[in-house]
Parts: C-alpha cells; structure tokens; sequence
C-alpha cells in the first residue's frame, strides 16, 4: 500500500507540473502569436487548448475571439459555410474543364485556395517511422515536395572547399549524408522522387537519405543541435519581386501543411536558406513575417555534422502545378481565401495599415519603371492628365532599393488604382485593398501572369484593348537577339489611356467596402477633431 499511494502521490505532482508546463508554453504561445486579430479564431477553433488558455488568462487580449466557431478549410469536419471567410467566386464560364458549377469551384479551391492546402495534408506519408521517442521521423507530401521530420542528422563536411557560390545546386548533399534513426520505408520515398529538379521538390536531397547506425542526438553523432524548428528553404531569384513572393508565399502556405501544434505561427524560430550566397533582398523585411531571427546560410554549418530537432522543408518556388507560378488555374473562377490571408498575413506583421481618408477621392499609383525596357515613354503627360481629373489623388512611385520596401507597402495598402506596365512590380498587388483595381498597361504579350495573380487576390483587372492606341519604339529585342515585345518602350493614347483608369476607378466607387471605409475614415477624423 505504501509503495502504491507513494507512486500514486508521485504521478499526481508530474500530472501536476506537466499541466504547468502546457500552460506555461500556452501562455508564451499567447504572447507570441503573430496572427491579424481576425485571424485569431481560426487558430483557437484548430487549438482548442490555445482558447482556453486564454479564457482563463488575465492578459490575453483575445477572449472576445475565443468561442467563434470558424476554421481555415483544410481541417477535418470544416464545412464550407464556417471556413475562410474569403472565398471563391465563379462567375465565368469554366470553357469545358468541368461539367457543373459546383465542380468548378471544387477545383479552383483544390488548385489555389486552402483545399491546395488540405491536399498536401492528405498526401503526406511516413517515409522514416519512429518507434522509440528519440527516434528520428520524416513524412512528405507527393512527389516530395513538403517534408518535415525530428531528430534529423544532415552532414555537411563535404561543403569544405566548394566556395561561397553555391545556388540552385543538387549536390548539395551526398549519399548517407542526410538520415535518421527509424524504421526506413525506402522504396516509398524513391518512388516519390519523379520531380528530380533543384526548385521543384525535395527529391535531390533526400534521395541521399539513409538509416543512421544509431540516434543522432543521444548518442552523439553530430557537432550542433538544433533545438529551435527550423526552415530549411531553397529561394527563387531573390532580386525579382514576383519570384521572390512564390518564396514567401510557399512558406506561409507550409505552414498552414505543417499546423500541428500551437506555436505554428511564432516566429521564435530558424530560417536557414540552402545555399552558401549570403542572403539579402531587397525584399528581406518579408522575412520578419515569418521569424524574429537572423536568416542563416550553409556557411553557418559547412564542415559540420548538424542534428535538426524539428526540421520544416517547404513547398517550394517551381512546383510542377505549384504555388503561384505554375498554378493553373480554371477559366472563370477568382478570390483565393489563401492568398487573401497571406496579404493579411504580411501586412500584420510589418505594421502596415490603411490611413484614415478626409474626403472620398480614388487614389490612384503609376508605379514608374526605372529600366531599360518597358517604359511609358509619354508618362509625364499621362500624369498630367490624370491630376485634371478631381475625383482622383494622383501620385507617381518609384519603387526601388531607396524606398525601403515597408514603406512600398505603405503605399500600396492604401491605393485604390494600381497603374504600372508588365513587370515584377505588379506583384504589389497581393498588398492592395480588397476592393482595389489593377491596372497593367500593357502586358507585353504575357496576358495571363499579372491577370491570373489578380483574380487569384480578388481583385478587377484591366490591360490595354486596342493596340492602334499604342506606339511601339521600335523593333524589339532581348539582349540576347530574340524578338519580344517585353524589351522595348511604349507611349499611349492619353485619352484612352485616362478612360481605362477610369473603369477602375468606377469599379472602385461601387464597391460597398470601399463605401463603408470612407464613411468611417470622415466618422473618426470628426471625433479626433
């Protein structure tokens, strides 16, 4: 009897100090979350242990959120009517993709929106079992392109004397120098291993993967752990706004794959990006979306064997039917809930908001191109133009590495009309206000890239309709010889040029969002005044 009520005292106080332990890792996952306010329900309906925590708290600032009964999309048992509140429209005919309607928005979901999530959560598949709690794991979605795993052992002494010029690279690791202690499901992985391209999967690396002779961590095998969960990602070209923002959107929709746990969304986390190149953007400030440390590169381990606790291998830039540059997208279909959070997302994160308006103006931005080609060669009297026209507030930008790029959002955010002609500037548009309008130019003979991005954010699109009202340069031509209309310059009717603006702008003054922030914008600067 003794020994029983001794035990049994016992298990009370670890039963005890384990219920202090969650608590106290709830408490620091309250204080932590990096999530718009309207985001906040969806994480407590996913955690309901996170909604509690908070109930009972004195400081949460979030008990108001804590019964709403709303879910992403991607969960089991989430109906369409409580998922995302932004959702998809199809009011386009599907041009014979599908047979009813119902199925044409099942498949823009599937392709661009949370059910692209859902499905990678469904793919996934054990490829390295543990059996034992420090045995290492590893799953993956299909063809390799999302993995994670625990107590994972990379080697990375063989980077020694290949220099600081490593990108793109599928040699990165060699045979056995990535792998784990766990039951191997071999066969399984090679035969997810089709997509064998550097941006494409994660096939180059884990071909290489073996069983490990024993467990990396306790029995000592590696030089560093890594306690901290850890992002491994290989980025696209970092100088370009468009291809970079498939990294980062890539990211926040691994996230959403990889939410199994609370602190999902911290940021108390590493990045480390798979090359030796010194990482820098102009673009960086994106990161601190995503995590509060310094971004590492290979050289932080090169010629060290490093053990990774919790391992994160993103969905990545160039995925065959990937997100967003290879998606493809069914014919009349448009407002992706995922793209529309992930605009929330970052615009939470870097603080930036919409202003307060004094009057009902359409503020309209031509996003100016400093290059070579693709300029507006008669811009200056567009402008002009434009400022004649009283309804609008005009403003003419220039975004480049003088304008920090929290400050481009800054502006964006709080445009109505978005001008600029075919190029990775464009991609500002994730950033505008929902009831915004894109207005590309012209599309240099690439119509569906900033189209497709538009309705993938819910936004009206508009190009050039008549190309008489156009004058091209000259003959054009790549650096490399070949002929496109992407490398010359271009001048436009003004006054068609104005009428297109204006069919922005139109859309604009109609929408009841819009309406309802002016009204509110002239109710709080009267009670400031």
């Amino acid at each position: 009897m003794y020994f029983y009520y001794k035990f049994g005292s016992t298990m009370k106080c670890l039963i005890f100090l384990l219920f202090l332990y969650i608590g106290d890792i709830l408490s620091a996952t309250l204080n932590d979350l990096n999530l718009p306010p309207e985001h906040i329900p969806y994480l407590f309906n996913q955690f309901p242990d996170l909604a509690n925590a908070c109930k009972e708290s004195i400081n949460c600032p979030y008990k108001s959120l804590t019964n709403s009964k709303v879910c992403w999309g991607y969960e089991n048992n989430c109906s369409p009517n409580s998922s995302y509140h932004v959702r998809p429209k199809c009011p386009g005919d599907h041009r014979g993709w599908v047979k009813t309607k119902q199925a044409q928005i099942d498949t823009f979901y599937t392709q661009a929106d949370f059910g692209y999530v859902k499905e990678q959560i469904q793919d996934l598949m054990v490829m390295c079992e543990a059996t034992y709690p420090y045995d290492s794991s590893l799953e993956c979605s299909k063809y390799l392109r999302f993995c994670r795993g625990r107590n994972l052992l990379l080697n990375f002494t063989s980077l020694v004397g290949r220099g600081d010029n490593l990108r793109y690279k599928m040699d990165i690791l060699g045979p056995g120098e990535i792998g784990g202690y766990c039951k191997f499901h071999s066969m399984r992985l090679k035969n997810e291993a089709e997509h064998m391209s550097a941006l494409q999967s994660w096939a180059p690396e884990f071909v290489n993967f073996v069983k490990t002779p024993g467990r990396p961590i306790p029995d000592g095998m590696c030089d560093i752990t890594i306690d901290k969960p850890t992002y491994i990602m290989k980025l696209d070209a970092t100088v370009n706004m468009y291809h970079h923002f498939c990294d980062f959107f890539n990211l926040y929709a691994s996230l959403h794959v990889n939410s199994t746990h609370p602190s999902t969304f911290s940021r108390d986390n590493h990045i480390l990006v798979w090359e030796t190149f010194t990482y820098d953007s102009a673009f960086k400030d994106a990161f601190k979306a995503f995590t509060s440390n310094p971004i590492w590169d290979l050289k932080e381990f090169r010629g060290k064997t490093v053990c990774f606790k919790n391992a994160v291998f993103p969905l990545l830039p160039r995925m065959i039917f990937g997100l967003y540059y290879n998606t493809p997208l069914i014919y009349g279909c448009e407002t992706s809930g995922l793209f529309h959070s992930f605009s929330k997302h970052i615009l939470h994160s870097l603080n930036v908001k919409l202003h307060l308006r004094t009057d009902d103006r359409v503020r309209v931005t031509l996003l100016s191109r400093g290059t070579t080609y693709r300029t507006i060669l008669n811009e200056q009297e567009i402008v002009e133009a434009l400022l004649k026209v009283k309804g609008y507030y005009v403003q003419r930008v220039v975004y480049d590495r003088t304008v920090p790029f929290t400050k481009q959002l800054d502006i964006t955010h709080n445009t109505d009309v978005f001008i600029g002609m075919h190029g990775a500037g464009l991609t500002h548009l994730l950033f505008l206000p929902d009831w915004a309008a894109l207005f590309e130019v012209y599309n240099c003979e690439d119509p569906n890239c900033y189209a497709d991005l538009a309705r993938l954010r819910g936004l009206k699109y508009v190009t050039w309709e008549d190309k008489s009202k156009l004058v091209q340069q000259e003959q054009s031509r790549s650096p490399g010889g070949v002929t496109h209309a992407k490398f010359t310059n271009y001048s436009f009717d003004v006054k068609e040029f104005l009428r297109l603006v204006e069919k922005c702008a139109s859309y604009v003054r109609k929408r009841q969002d819009f309406k309802n922030f002016i009204a509110a914008s002239k109710m709080r600067t009267r009670e400031e005044l």
